[in-house]
This record gives structure tokens, C-alpha cells and sequence, in this order.
């Protein structure tokens, strides 16, 4: 496996963890990919959007194949090639047409070889997503479309803030449980930085509703989105700690009918390598307008 090259002091996230958690949750992924197919459409719809053909498309962080099946044929792509960090599910990709191992951290690809790459809920796991987006752009032909989903730091709030209060009171510290989702303020900045031009964030929020508080976390296992930073509680849960969490899940986020509110920020993120022939911003002082001709006079 390729090593990482962000630096170790500046990892939060344990990317062997990922690879290990993304390969086991494989064989269930069906039983839990609901939240992936919803985002993953909402992806595809933005994609449809751009009256554009794209030949070369890399599908990057595809899991089990959702994004391919659910492109069905939007987006002109005659080769969609298929990537995932864990070599279970890039095996499972074989199946479907051409597939690798890659980890988002560190791409393969040689420059400008995509016209699109794509990315479903991959890149909000990844510990340098400001040089993964360097590499990103790189990897796409002039003027080509890279467009992904992550979750953002609205993400679980619910989750979040039952957890740490169930943790004070039991242990009289917390431990960190969720993951710093990038922020949508932050997220067209990145982009820029990157070299990105035109570059969109919007923002979408789902809330799923639960039975209980165990239900969502069978379904945070089964995607394999569970806890993987680096400074993570390293031994067993106490029980009390769950029962507390859910106590408290209960009593502040529970609807009319008793189900439990969960919240799932996702950011979409939408930019462009850079060419020529795209829109570009006037030059600073070259408008001809002059104010005295829009302003009423007295």
C-alpha cells in the first residue's frame, strides 16, 4: 500500500482504520446505503445539469459501484473508471469494468488525463483535502468538471453534543467521537486555493429519523462512517455512556411520533480546470460605466 504523504503531526484521521472499516462494511453496504443513494442521486442531478459530455470519468472513493449504477447514462461518459482506498470493495468493482486501489490522499493518475472526476461521501474522511484537491485538478484535462459530496459540520450535531454531555457526566472528561466536517463557508475557498476556477459550494441538509439512538449507529457502521481520528478513544465504550447518550437523544430530538432526529449536512462542491475559454472576471478598473449614469440626480 502507498504510504500517505501528509506530514504525521498533521493527521487527525487513521486512514488504515478507514480502509479496514470500508472493506468490512462491504458485504452489508446494501442493508445501509440509503443516505449514499439519496446524496449519491442528488450528485447526478447536479451533473445533468451541465449540458456537457464527459468520455473520461473517474469515480472517486465508489465503495460498492453506487455512483456508477445510479449515473445511468446522465453525463455522456463512455468509460467511467472506478476507485476505492479499500482493496475489497476495488476487487467487488472489478465486476463492473475498469477499477483500482486508490487513496484519496494520494492519486495515481498522471496529469490532465479526465475530463470529470467524481466523488460521492469519500473526501470528508481525508487528512490534507486542501492538497487532495491540488492533486484533483491536476488530474483533469483543461476545462474539465470536478464535482463531489462530503458531509459537512452540521453533520450529527445531534449525535455530537449527546455524546459529550453523556461522557461528562460519566467520566467527567469527553473524548472526540465526530469528525470536524468542513465548514460551507470554508468550502469555495478550498477550491479556489486549489486552482480551481469557477468554483460553487451549496449546501444541502437531510434529516433521517430513527427508532433509537442504537439504530443510527448500526447504520453509521454499516456505511463505515464510524469514528476514525487518530486521537479517538481507544478501548470499549462503558454501556452507561450509551444508555445516557440515549436518554438524552430521547428527550431533545425526538418528533411528534418519538423517532429521533438526525441531521446530515452535505456539501457539494462543484469547480473546473482552468482554460481559456471560460468566463473570466473584468479586469479591475476597466468598466465603462460611469455612477453619475445609474444615480437619479437631485
Amino acid at each position: 500500500m502507498v504510504q500517505s504523504t501528509v506530514p504525521e503531526q498533521a493527521r487527525i484521521f487513521d486512514r488504515r482504520l478507514l480502509r479496514e472499516r470500508r472493506g468490512r462494511a462491504a458485504r452489508d453496504l446494501h442493508a445501509h446505503d440509503f443516505l449514499l443513494k439519496e446524496i449519491g442521486e442528488r450528485l447526478c442531478d447536479r451533473l445533468s445539469d451541465i449540458a456537457r459530455s464527459f468520455p473520461l470519468t473517474l469515480d472517486l472513493g465508489a465503495r460498492d459501484g453506487l455512483l456508477a449504477r445510479t449515473l445511468n447514462g446522465r453525463g455522456g461518459i463512455e468509460t467511467l473508471i472506478q476507485s476505492d482506498a479499500s482493496l475489497i470493495n476495488a476487487r467487488g468493482l472489478q465486476k463492473a469494468g475498469p477499477s483500482l486501489v486508490a487513496d484519496e490522499e494520494l492519486l495515481p493518475f498522471k496529469a490532465e488525463c479526465f475530463d470529470a472526476i467524481l466523488s460521492n461521501l469519500a473526501l470528508h474522511w481525508v487528512n490534507d483535502l486542501p492538497g487532495a484537491l491540488v492533486q484533483i485538478r491536476s488530474s483533469l484535462k483543461p476545462d474539465g468538471l470536478f464535482l463531489a459530496s462530503l458531509f459537512g459540520s452540521g453533520t450529527l450535531t445531534e449525535l455530537r453534543s449527546c455524546l459529550m454531555e453523556a461522557e461528562l457526566a460519566e467520566l467527567g472528561g469527553a473524548s472526540p467521537r465526530i469528525s470536524p466536517f468542513a465548514d460551507l463557508r470554508d468550502a469555495a475557498g478550498l477550491l479556489q486555493r486549489a486552482g480551481f476556477a469557477l468554483p460553487v459550494a451549496d449546501v444541502d441538509t437531510i434529516t433521517v429519523t430513527y427508532g433509537d439512538v442504537f439504530a443510527l449507529l448500526r447504520d453509521l457502521r454499516g456505511m463505515g462512517e464510524t469514528n476514525v481520528l487518530l486521537e479517538r478513544l481507544k478501548h470499549p465504550t462503558r454501556r452507561t455512556i450509551f444508555a445516557r447518550t440515549a436518554a438524552l437523544y430521547q428527550d431533545r430530538f425526538a418528533d411528534r411520533e418519538g423517532r429521533l432526529c438526525a441531521t446530515f449536512q452535505v456539501l457539494f462542491l462543484t469547480g473546473w480546470a482552468p482554460h481559456e475559454s471560460q468566463q473570466q472576471p473584468a479586469r479591475r478598473g476597466s468598466g465603462k460605466t460611469s455612477l453619475k449614469d445609474v444615480f437619479r440626480s437631485s
